[in-house]
């Protein structure tokens, strides 16, 4: 029987301490092996209504799948497809927006633990929408963050999120007046916007910080000039695979300078111990976030858990089979 679990039952099932866990375990599985991966691909019908899917399987945990969603009149819906490969049962249908907006904040934390100074405790952001706000409950995990300032174009909407994470979190939260007000002398930086131009210029950042840029993830958008690309020691993205498909920030530069790739790492490798992280207190450290399949395949197989432990979600009688 197939587990229907819903945007409720995830809420319940997973916090942002299991999130972290999750995602660290599946940058560790992806460093040695363990997993595979097909990039995100997207099809447009008219009228800007898009299919996406992505996929991926990770052998230690024991699951594979697909995470589909589509976008039409600005409205995303998302469900993951959670199989064990063992049996090849699709043991849960997964409502996934929640869970989509989990994973890619607690890939930030895992980084941001990774990379950034361990005495980093004021952060930068631009961008102040949903997304943004588990960005930084999973940095609040990691490094405890004394002040924030949070830069976005609608002064309502980022004096609430001010307001809503500073009652959340109990840190200090500014509701900066330009992009430049937030980010100079931030030691952590987390841009999530869509922008299709920098909003985050290199001369602002101090020594020693470290960026998550984790908005943009079309070839056409950028959240960062050349600038910052030339002053980062270690450039870091999740798949080199979909960066080169899908990173602007990176594609763009590059593109002028095509040696450019060779300075770029998968950061699995460094929360693996494979590759070295920050090399002293001064360097700036990137990373280029793009969201990929297999933080959906480990938060969704925790949530599976969980529900199953807890009684969530409802069964669906009968089994998925293939018919030949």
């Amino acid at each position: 029987m197939t587990l229907v679990l819903t945007e409720d039952d995830v809420r319940i099932a997973l916090d942002m301490p299991t999130a972290l866990v999750a995602v660290e375990d599946s940058f560790r599985h992806q460093a040695n092996g363990k997993t595979l991966l097909h990039p995100r691909r997207r099809f447009e019908l008219p009228e800007r209504v898009f299919l996406n899917q992505m996929g991926a399987a990770d052998q230690t945990e024991g699951f594979m799948g697909l995470k589909v969603y589509s976008v039409a009149r600005g409205v995303a819906r998302f469900v993951v497809l959670l199989y064990s490969t063992t049996t090849g049962e699709l043991e849960a249908l997964i409502e996934a927006d929640y869970l989509g907006q989990m994973r890619t904040g607690a890939a930030t934390g895992v980084v941001t633990k990774y990379l950034a100074r361990p005495d980093a405790r004021t952060v930068g952001m631009i961008g102040t929408g949903l997304q943004a706000r588990t960005q930084l409950r999973a940095v609040s995990e990691v490094r405890k963050p004394k002040s924030v300032r949070a830069f976005s174009r609608d002064p309502v909407r980022r004096a609430d999120f001010c307001e809503e994470m500073s009652e959340l979190l109990g840190v200090e939260m500014i509701a900066a007046q330009s992009a430049e007000e937030a980010i100079r002398d931030a030691e952590i930086v987390i841009t999530m916007t869509n922008s299709v131009k920098p909003v985050l210029c290199g001369e602002w950042l101090a020594p020693g910080t470290h960026v998550n840029a984790a908005g943009a993830n079309f070839a056409f958008r950028r959240e960062l000039d050349d600038e910052v690309l030339r002053r980062a020691s270690l450039i870091t993205v999740d798949s080199l695979e979909q960066a080169k498909l899908e990173a602007g920030d990176l594609i763009e530069p590059f593109k002028q300078d095509a040696a450019g790739w060779g300075r770029v790492h998968e950061v699995a490798e460094v929360v693996a111990g494979k590759l070295p992280g920050r090399g002293n207190a001064d360097e700036i450290t990137l990373f280029k976030s793009l969201g990929i399949a297999t933080w959906d395949i480990a938060a969704a197989s925790r949530v599976f858990a969980r529900a199953q432990k807890e009684g969530l979600g409802k069964h669906i009688l009968g089994e998925f089979r293939a018919h030949g």
